[in-house]
Order: structure tokens, then sequence, then C-alpha cells
């Protein structure tokens, strides 16, 4: 019997201690961080004229010749973030080497480079959410005189922007040098408006 009563006492003092811990601190904790970043708590999103348009955290398709456009998706139709994924395709995929091809043919033309100038290689291939915010700051540097002759502008005021957006490696020796596609089109809209044409860079987030 006093076995009995020992083990229902330790039952139910692991189910007090575990409710306190994970359904009051544990909750208690996070709201509190959340408080004290409530940007990131609610998705750093960005607005324009206060309504929400994009997340730094998220990517998106571009497709005008005044914008940088981002790395490929494989995620439902394109930067669908109900269906982040990559495309699963092995190296050995058939299918891949032609999508890389095409995609690399496309990419010259869209942006003038001669058949000697390497692509980069997130301009070829889809990151494994397929919602990669960032470019590589060599595919940026590749796209410039692109953004530069659908401005009026010269090549190298967009490119001392493009260094001014681009982040350095995480904690300084992790990754490589990157650079947020979004905020770096809103820069661009902001510090190079076009005549004309509304300034709205997360207009373009849909092809």
């Amino acid at each position: 019997m006093r076995s009995i009563i020992h083990d229902v006492r330790a039952v139910l003092t692991a189910i007090f201690v575990l409710t306190v811990v994970c359904g009051i601190v544990f909750p208690a904790v996070v709201w509190g961080f959340a408080r004290l970043f409530p940007d990131r708590a609610h998705g750093s999103l960005l607005t324009i004229h206060g309504l929400p348009r994009g997340s730094r955290l998220l990517g998106q398709g571009f497709t005008a010749p005044r914008y940088f456009h981002s790395r490929p998706s494989a995620a439902g139709g394109g930067y669908d973030a109900t269906s982040s994924g990559g495309s699963n395709l092995p190296p050995s995929s058939r299918a891949l080497g032609d999508l890389i091809a095409k995609r690399a043919s496309d990419y010259r033309v869209v942006n003038g480079l001669p058949p000697n100038v390497p692509v980069p290689a997130d301009a070829l291939t889809a990151s494994a959410s397929g919602l990669d915010p960032h470019i590589s700051h060599e595919n940026a540097a590749a796209q410039t005189d692109r953004v530069a002759r659908a401005r009026g502008v010269t090549s190298e005021r967009v490119a001392k922007l493009v260094a001014a957006q681009t982040d350095g490696p995480t904690l300084g020796v992790i990754g490589r040098p990157r650079v947020n596609v979004l905020m770096l089109n809103l820069a661009l809209d902001r510090v190079m408006p076009i005549s004309g044409v509304a300034s709205d860079a997360m207009g373009e987030g849909k092809p």
C-alpha cells in the first residue's frame, strides 16, 4: 500500500512540476522575449502605407528590370510560404541539369553576361526552403549593370548601394556575404526612384 501511495504521489508531483514549468514558466519566458523584440515576434513584417506587404525573413519573386532578382524558388508556385520546400531533385537528375542550364541561359540574357563570365551558383539553384530572402554578393554584383540601366543611373552608384546593403558572414565566420533582396529593392526605390513609375518594390512581389 505504501508503495502505491508513493508512486501516486510521485506522479502527481511530476504532473504539477511539469504543468508549472511547461504551462506557465516557459510560455511566460517566451512572451517576455516577444515583448522585448516585437518586430521579430510578429514576423519581421515590412509595411507600406500602413499595410503589411512582406517580411525581411521571406523571399519574393521580382521580375522587373529595375529590381534585383531573387534566387530561384521551388516552394509551390514560387516563394509560397504555405508550401516551403526544395525540388528534392538529386545531382544526378537530368531534369535538374536541364533546369540549371535554362536558368543559366536566361540569367545571361537578362543581365547581359558574356559566355566567359560564370553565373553565381545561387542564381541557378533554389534554396532548401524556397523562401531564402538573400542572394550572394556575387549574384547582386552581376545584376548591377542591368538595374543601373533600368534606373538611368551609373553602375557605380548602384554598386555602392549594394555594398551598403550587404551583410557579412554570421558572427564574422559563418557563411558568405549576402544581400537581402527585398531590403535592397526598397532602398533602390527610396534612393533612386524612377520618374513616372510607382516606387513600390513589394508590388513586384509576384511575377
